[in-house]
């Protein structure tokens, strides 16, 4: 195997992303402005340590094992290179188990680090990185904002994966409310049916195509366009604190839905008026449903996704 040249010093932005938004199950995605950090040295000592700040600071590994590591090394043993020694150092804002996309940012910065840290003659497109993080992450709804930013529609063919960036309206403000609590991707998938009926899927079909509407061109039509048929309910009993302030938002006119498998609540807002609003109706619930804590934050959509800089 080829040697990664040791002395390489780099940082790599990776945004949070918020997948579904309501009715766009497997397919929309939204970047979110809460980055984690990672720092990757190349060493000419072997080994490899990680240090975590932040978010999962206390449960996660600290050596080959942890998981932006073992891509790393993963990534550039199937293109045929080996380091002597790695070390990184990770900043983590994205929380873990929300429905925030952290696994996802955690494979597109393992793997946009890995690539910069390759001679120049074997770096591959963002495109790349792109597809290897979705073949390696299962799906591309959560994986395309991280990479590109912005509001994206994803799918799955054969012969790989596809996104593309969709017109977001000046207007839209998401606002997120984060639970004390974690809810894992594998436990919210197994509680979906096998099966819909066809006139759920069509009612489905058309709030997606309401949704990307109101994204793009008229915000005023987002509380309908976020009603979801085909997953929320499902997964309702697993995160009862956030189906319950949902159904709070939804009631007084905020277009609240589930952030990926949850349990984050995501609200599309119309503007900060809204914003301040929604966060306000947060605070209200918390106040009186007491059993649990909720970290609220007012956030922008980053228009580009991941960011590399050599140190």
């Amino acid at each position: 195997m080829a040697q990664i040249q040791a002395g390489q010093t780099i940082a790599v932005h990776v945004p949070a992303t918020s997948a579904n938004l309501g009715p766009g199950f497997d397919v929309l995605g939204l970047a979110l402005g809460v980055y984690d950090t990672l720092v990757v040295h190349t060493l000419a000592e072997p080994g490899v340590s990680v240090e975590v700040t932040g978010e999962g600071a206390d449960t996660l590994p600290t050596d080959e094992t942890h998981l932006i590591a073992r891509t790393i090394l993963e990534r550039w043993a199937e293109l045929g290179f080996e380091p002597a020694g790695l070390r990184i150092e990770a900043s983590n804002n994205i929380p873990h188990g929300r429905g925030m996309g952290s696994s996802a940012a955690a494979m597109v910065s393992a793997l946009a680090a890995a690539n910069a840290l390759l001679p120049a003659a074997s770096q591959v497109p963002l495109e790349e990185i792109f597809q290897a993080a979705s073949r390696w992450e299962g799906h591309p709804d959560n994986v395309a904002p991280a990479v590109y930013g912005g509001l994206t529609l994803s799918w799955s063919t054969e012969a790989g994966f596809g996104t593309v960036q969709g017109k977001l309206h000046e207007d839209i403000v998401p606002v997120i409310a984060i639970p004390d609590v974690e809810l894992s991707t594998a436990m919210a998938r197994g509680l979906l049916p096998a099966t819909v009926p066809h006139a759920v899927a069509a009612a489905n079909g058309g709030r997606v195509g309401l949704l990307i509407h109101a994204l793009a061109h008229d915000p005023s039509v987002l509380l309908v366009g976020t009603e979801d048929f085909l997953h929320q309910g499902f997964r309702a009993p697993a995160m009862e604190p956030s189906a319950a302030l949902i159904a709070r938002l939804r009631a007084a006119g905020h277009a609240a839905v589930v952030s990926g498998a949850g349990p984050t609540v995501l609200v599309l807002c119309a503007g900060q008026a809204q914003a301040k609003e929604a966060a306000a109706a947060v605070f209200a619930f918390a106040e009186s449903h007491g059993e649990t804590t909720w970290r609220v934050r007012i956030e922008s959509v980053p228009p580009t996704g991941v960011r590399v800089e050599v140190l």
